[in-house]
This record gives structure tokens, sequence and C-alpha cells, in this order.
């Protein structure tokens, strides 16, 4: 069953094509990353998914509804963690949370929920008073505190420093383990790698991959990186021939090869190469 349905989505900005025929699926229980530089259309996606924001062609369902159609009834059953951080600076953490638990028909316990985020210690703290990262992990928490079936995350670990951040991916472990989908935009490629079940590649507004981390980080699986320093100048080249490229050099510097490195292209690398190659 799918969760999220969109087909020929496009949206425009101006004369500016900001999502351009884009289409893919998630499945029910799936985490799947949205991944691509600023201004790929990574944002205008998820808030036309979450009925925000109007497209100007292609249809869309989540959870079986048009969000341009969407219901309050609808809504319950959505969580959404935006980038922008929550604004009640005069609310305490718990206020904030429990305010937000209203306004679902079967939330989960507030200090339940303040607890999963790592905020205990500031449960009577007022927002204006939390420090840029516990700010996010109270988005977090009012994204989550109404036990949504699909859970929309944008960039959500910005301000977040290492330990908090894995401290995150365990709750998303647990939510993905209570049967919650999960939609997630990152400009975190290890993130990506840890989350997702599939991760989605845009690129001006175009789909240039759908598919496993696994599989990203191997679509040039062959593709080895031959490094070296030329005088003041460190060079590479990018081959499936290694051995001929280290043998060319050696012939060429008669000998010793300065500074030689051979590594296997990472995640990140063939995320960089795809996008630079979809430009």
């Amino acid at each position: 069953m799918n969760v999220v349905s969109v087909q020929n989505l496009t949206r425009r900005y101006g004369d500016v094509l900001a999502v351009n025929d884009l289409s893919f699926t998630v499945a029910a229980g799936e985490c799947v990353a949205m991944l691509g530089p600023n201004g790929a259309g990574k944002s205008t996606t998820i808030e036309i998914l979450e009925g925000y924001r109007h497209r100007d062609g292609g249809s869309v369902e989540v959870l079986g509804v048009d969000p341009a159609r969407a219901t309050r009834a609808w809504r319950s059953r959505v969580g959404i963690v935006p980038q922008g951080a929550s604004d009640m600076t005069d609310a305490t953490v718990r206020d904030a949370i429990s305010l937000f638990a209203a306004l679902y028909p079967h939330p989960r316990a507030v200090d339940e929920t303040i607890d999963l985020v790592g905020l205990t210690a500031q449960r009577d703290t007022r927002l204006g008073r939390l420090s840029g990262g516990q700010r996010r992990r109270v988005d977090v928490a009012l994204g989550i505190v109404g036990r949504p079936e699909l859970l929309f995350l944008d960039e959500p670990t910005t301000g977040f420093d290492p330990e908090a951040r894995h401290v995150f991916w365990d709750v998303i472990a647990q939510l993905r383990a209570d049967g919650t989908t999960i939609m997630l935009t990152t400009h975190y490629l290890d993130e990506a790698d840890q989350l997702a079940d599939r991760v989605i590649v845009v690129a001006g507004g175009r789909k240039v991959a759908d598919t496993t981390p696994a599989d990203l980080g191997s679509r040039h699986g062959n593709s080895v990186r031959v490094s070296w320093r030329e005088g003041e100048t460190r060079r590479d080249e990018l081959t499936t021939e290694p051995t001929r490229v280290v043998r060319d050099l050696l012939t060429r510097f008669d000998g010793e090869i300065p500074g030689l490195e051979i590594s296997r292209m990472t995640l990140e690398e063939a995320y960089l190469k795809l996008v630079e190659e979809a430009s």
C-alpha cells in the first residue's frame, strides 16, 4: 500500500519551474529521504504533500487524500517537523507540547514525548531560553506527539551536535518500529544512509535517482579515485582502470608517485557526481 503517490508533479514560481514532472511513491512503513542541492525543489515538494502549497500540475495522494483538499481528520494523521523553529518563546517545553497534544485524538503522553527527544531536564524551561539544538528537539516533539501515521521531517537535525543527531536517529528507529511512515529531506548523506530505505535525488526540480542508499553509493562502484600530488597541486582521476593510471603515472614520474592515494568513491561523492551530471 502506498502512503504517498505523486505523478507528474509540477510547480512554478514565475518563469522558474521549481518542480518538474516529478513522480514517486512511498510505501507504508518506509523511510524515504529526498536529497538534492539548495533550490532543487525538495522543500516545495514536501510542502505540497503537506497541503501547505498548491501545485500547478500533476496528481498527489497522501494517505488516500489529495492534500489540497485536506480535512482536519486527515491532518490529525500527519506529523510535520518544518525547517523553522517554533516561536512560542514564552511557553515552557511541557506547555508547548501539551498544547499540541490537545489537538490530536490519541496523542502520545507528553512526558513520554519529552523523554523521547531528550529534553527531560528542560521540561520546565521556556522555549526562548533553549539553545538552537534544544529548540529543534522541541520541533521534533511537536511533530510526533500526535502519533502520526506519516511523518514529514524537513532538515530535522539542523543545529544538532553529533551526539544529539545520534539520539534523534534512535527516535526515528523507534518510530519506524511502531509502523510510522517517514519522509525526510536532509543535507547529511550519513543521515540518509543511516535512516532511509530509499533515497530520491532531485536536481533542478527533476528526479535524477530513486534507489537505495547502498545502490546510490555503488552507482559508480567500479570506479576508483587515483589521487597524486603534482608540485603544489593535488590532482585526481576517477577511473575503472586504476592499474593503467598508476602505470602511466609511474612512467611520468620515473618511479615514485608523489602523494599517491587510491580509494573507492564514497556515498557523498557518488551523490555529488550524480547532481553534477544532472546540472
